[in-house]
């Protein structure tokens, strides 16, 4: 847990003036809720002098533009946490790139996104009521030192008895729920495969086999879900039960005294205001204590993502010239080292674009999923969609370019989305282009008619793809054999075919 109080601790110090600004409204504001009582005690012992009234009312005024405030700093203490947070996620999101989900599941990323982040800002109160209880909680021992030594004492005591009876549930609810954040996450992945791959498990009769597990881990995460909620519950009602039994014990015990001559009635009517003012700092003890154990589990995951890598590139790849404005293909047995060395390109500089075979389809009509973040006009687009053969999926669909795409693509097929993808990476028209398989889900006639447009249409710019499809190769000036993590020939396709055996097998 030190990595994740680590990171409270950063977004705190990150935005160290407002911090300070809540804490000190905070501060004044608890602090403040102390002066009615006193003040009310001293206007009833003086007969209900004007001045006191007047006192009595400007401090109500006062307390009331604190309190919003305190409020107003907070919220935006949270804001900030939150956004923080998100540019921190976002920006991991970014450098680890092709290799998220390599790493760690999309169910992960999601429930981080929805709940994690939403908690650990929530955390963020604590630095200014928090601070505040603390202050005030010492302020009124010392009006009631004022009054009687034994009322000081007995407020002085009775907080720390509080904590050590409250420290093992909230120690033991942290325990808690950490398994069950944990479970949470898994079954959030779960929920995504089953989307994702509704189609498929349909396509062969899984689709109730898999809801069955889901509804199993479902259950098992609700009993969960059970024994947080019952620690909760406790907690939550000895905040409430016990602070309710020892204010009770403290206005008892100033009664007594009221009633023996040791205090006057206006001090009375002071220890009530007192003891009623003492609800807040106490409450906020155990809120902020709930709350502190909720976003130390909560950032515990958010750190554990942020401290995820990349994963290692190929670093010896022998003797690699590309001629610029080449269109050259990448050989391997192994897909993944073709893939690895092209997202290794890929990051050498800004003018690259790789165009993975599995690139997220964002929901939107067909014109805005091809012009991605450009503005491409209708002439750039169809040229591209007819570069990539999908001339097909635009006339298929009911409103031709102004058809709404669902999220990944779900309403195109295999090919479709492919050809999509393709499509999209020629409007962008980049410098590079690095394709993942960019023809694997295509039949053989569509796949060589889109190789032999790709080749005229990235004529002069430089296009580098990985795959193993002959009809692809044919079409590539330039071929790369890649064994065991090392370049071991290079050539053109017909060359290849002639003189490497590993080359014959993998194509074939």
């Amino acid at each position: 847990m030190k990595a994740a109080a680590r990171y409270l601790y950063w977004l705190a110090w990150a935005q160290k003036g407002r911090v300070a600004l809540g804490a000190t409204l905070g501060t004044l504001w608890t602090v403040g809720l102390t002066l009615p009582p006193y003040l009310l005690s001293r206007a009833i012992d003086d007969n209900l002098a004007p001045g006191w009234v007047l006192a009595l009312l400007g401090s109500g005024l006062a307390n009331a533009w604190l309190a919003m405030m305190r409020h107003r700093t907070m919220t935006k203490i949270r804001m900030d946490a939150n956004f923080r947070t998100v540019r921190a996620l976002v920006e991991q999101i970014n450098t680890l790139g092709a290799d998220l989900t390599k790493r760690t599941s999309a169910g992960e990323v999601v429930t981080i996104g929805i709940g994690d982040v939403i908690t650990i800002a929530a955390a963020l109160t604590v630095t200014g009521p928090g601070v505040g209880a603390m202050i005030s909680y010492g302020v009124v021992a010392a009006l009631l030192l004022q009054v009687s030594v034994v009322l000081a004492v007995v407020v002085l005591l009775g907080v720390p008895v509080l904590a050590i009876v409250l420290g093992p549930l909230l120690g033991r609810l942290m325990k808690v729920q950490n398994g069950y954040r944990e479970s949470q996450g898994r079954l959030t992945t779960r929920l995504v495969d089953l989307i994702e791959g509704l189609r498929v498990l349909n396509a062969f009769g899984g689709k109730d086999a898999y809801a069955e597990r889901y509804l199993a881990d479902s259950a098992r995460l609700r009993e969960q879900g059970y024994r947080v909620a019952s620690l909760t519950s406790w907690i939550g009602a000895l905040g409430v039960g016990l602070p309710a039994l020892f204010l009770a014990a403290v206005t008892w015990l100033g009664a007594r005294l009221a009633a023996d001559g040791a205090i006057t009635v206006g001090e009375l009517v002071g220890v009530y205001g007192y003891i009623a003012m003492l609800v807040v700092p106490v409450s906020f003890f155990i809120e902020g204590s709930f709350q502190i154990s909720h976003g130390l589990v909560a950032a515990r995951q958010v750190t554990r993502f942020l401290a995820l890598r990349p994963g290692d590139r190929p670093r010896s790849l022998g003797t690699l010239e590309i001629t610029p404005g080449s269109l050259v293909g990448l050989v391997s047995a192994r897909p993944e080292e073709s893939v690895a060395l092209l997202e290794s390109l890929g990051g050498f500089d800004g003018t690259s674009l790789i165009a993975d075979h599995d690139a997220a389809l964002f929901a939107g009509t067909l014109r805005e999923v091809l012009q991605g973040r450009g503005a491409a006009d209708d002439e750039t687009i169809r040229r591209a969609v007819t570069v990539a053969a999908a001339q097909d999926v635009v006339a298929g669909l009911r409103h031709g370019l102004d058809s709404m795409i669902e999220p990944a693509g779900r309403n195109l097929s295999g090919g479709q989305r492919q050809r999509v993808r393709l499509a999209r990476a020629l409007v962008a028209d980049p410098e590079v282009l690095l394709a993942v398989e960019p023809t694997s889900a295509l039949d053989a006639h569509t796949e060589s008619l889109l190789a032999q447009r790709l080749r005229a249409a990235r004529a002069g710019r430089t296009t580098v793809v990985a795959t193993t499809s002959p009809l692809l190769l044919a079409h590539t000036d330039q071929v790369v054999l890649i064994e065991d993590g090392r370049v071991s020939a290079t050539g053109t396709h017909r060359d290849l075919l002639e003189s490497s055996d590993e080359y014959r097998t993998v194509v074939s």
